[in-house]
């Protein structure tokens, strides 16, 4: 896998919240044109990226913030976890209180609690920006 994108409505607070879970901006650009237009299957695209790749440099994120065609809604943004289709991304964490703790002024939402796996993990789901969902997993 190559990465996993995430259309947002405000790049900038993406960005701030993933940089504070530890993933460091790689780069950002403006992609436009017939290349793109052919690619996603939309006319017209002028779409701003950014780049996000984990500190071990395994995994990335792209960003994308669309000026056009505008971006579509979801629908509601604070569904459950159960919900079809894209299901979360999952992070490991050194120390998820502390992580939480930083994740919390970015606007992250806490959902539940953390919760103990046998004698191997912490883990907790929070939802982040745009209603993205995070898993956050310290391994004991």
């Amino acid at each position: 896998m190559d990465n996993v994108g995430i259309v947002v409505g405000d790049l900038d607070a993406a960005v701030a919240f993933f940089t504070e879970l530890g993933m460091e901006l790689e780069g950002k650009a403006q992609v436009e044109g017939p290349w793109v237009d052919l690619t996603m299957g939309l006319d017209g695209v002028r779409c701003d990226i950014a780049m996000m790749r984990s500190p071990d440099g395994h995994s990335r994120l792209e960003l994308a913030k669309y000026q056009s065609p505008a971006a579509v809604g979801a629908g509601q943004r604070d569904q459950p976890h159960n919900t079809l289709g894209m299901h979360r991304v999952m992070f490991a964490v050194d120390d998820i209180e502390d992580t939480i703790a930083r994740l919390l002024p970015h606007g992250a939402e806490l959902l539940g609690g953390v919760a103990r796996f046998e004698d191997s993990y912490l883990l907790c789901y929070v939802r982040g920006p745009e209603g993205i969902f995070i898993g956050l997993a310290e391994q004991l």
